[in-house]
């Protein structure tokens, strides 16, 4: 393992330097205490173009894995250009990134132990976005904090937290953007879980794509957009999914998916 983790320092470094940042002036960043994670995390922040300049709240889409969000210094293979979409669309909503805790990554993404790879500590990731970052946000910005405006949003294991978080904290996130799931992961106990959920409201954005090295993706995918269809009525049109052609598990599948997601949960 720590071989692993030297290797991907280096190629985040390799593929970072002489690079300039390419974070927008919308973008900055603060530090947190996550005691619930026994560390201080470093948050991004996204403010519309017009927040300066008005006194109007905004929506919220709290978003993991912060690094890939919006510097391309700072990603490992390529940005979301999350800033330089939502820019362009002259988008009305905040966005907040989680920095990922590096080696710790995958035990803050996952809900439930697994067998082989550990992890298993995304409650006290979420408990530690919903009951200490999300406070703290909705005190300093202006937010509307109620759930139809707050959003989760990630992929692979962050796109398995994201749709966890909905059934976790149905009262907080109302909106979800859930791409390249890695439902593998936890597979069996997720579709438990979601077999035992009476109820969920949420808008929910499905995207993977048909290349992504692992037909798993996709049925694991229809599955659990199945047994969502059977908790409420598919004709309220709450599901999107979206399947890319040729789609791979990477930065560029994610980025150019999201602006039609985002279009379509707000």
């Amino acid at each position: 393992m720590k071989n692993l983790i030297s290797i991907f320092i280096l190629l985040v470094f390799t593929f970072s330097f002489g690079q300039q940042s390419t974070a927008s002036k919308q973008v900055s960043t603060f530090s947190i205490e996550a005691p619930q994670l026994n560390t201080t995390k470093k948050i991004w922040i996204y403010l519309p173009k017009n927040y300066e300049n008005s006194t109007k709240k905004f929506p919220v889409i709290y978003m993991h894995d912060a690094q890939n969000l919006f510097d391309i210094t700072t990603s490992y293979v390529g940005e979301w250009n999350i800033d330089e979409t939502l820019d362009s669309l002259n988008a009305q909503v905040i966005v907040i990134g989680i920095e990922n805790g590096g080696e710790k990554r995958m035990e803050e993404l996952t809900p439930f132990k697994n067998e082989k790879y550990g992890g298993g500590n995304a409650d006290n990731y979420l408990d530690f976005t919903v009951n200490t970052l999300k406070p703290f946000v909705d005190k300093t910005y202006r937010t509307k904090s109620d759930v139809k405006n707050t959003c989760i949003f990630g992929s692979s294991l962050g796109g398995l937290i994201s749709y966890y978080a909905l059934l976790k904290y149905p009262k907080i996130f109302g909106k979800a953007g859930v791409f390249s799931p890695s439902f593998w992961f936890n597979r069996k106990e997720i579709f438990d879980l979601t077999d035992k959920t009476k109820k969920l409201k949420s808008k929910i954005y499905f995207l993977c794509g048909d290349n992504e090295g692992d037909d798993d993706v996709i049925k694991d995918l229809e599955s659990i957009e199945y047994k969502v269809n059977t908790i409420r009525c598919e004709c309220k049109n709450l599901n999107k999914k979206v399947i890319v052609k040729g789609g791979q598990h990477n930065e560029k599948l994610w980025r150019e998916g999201f602006k039609k997601a985002y279009l379509w949960l707000f």
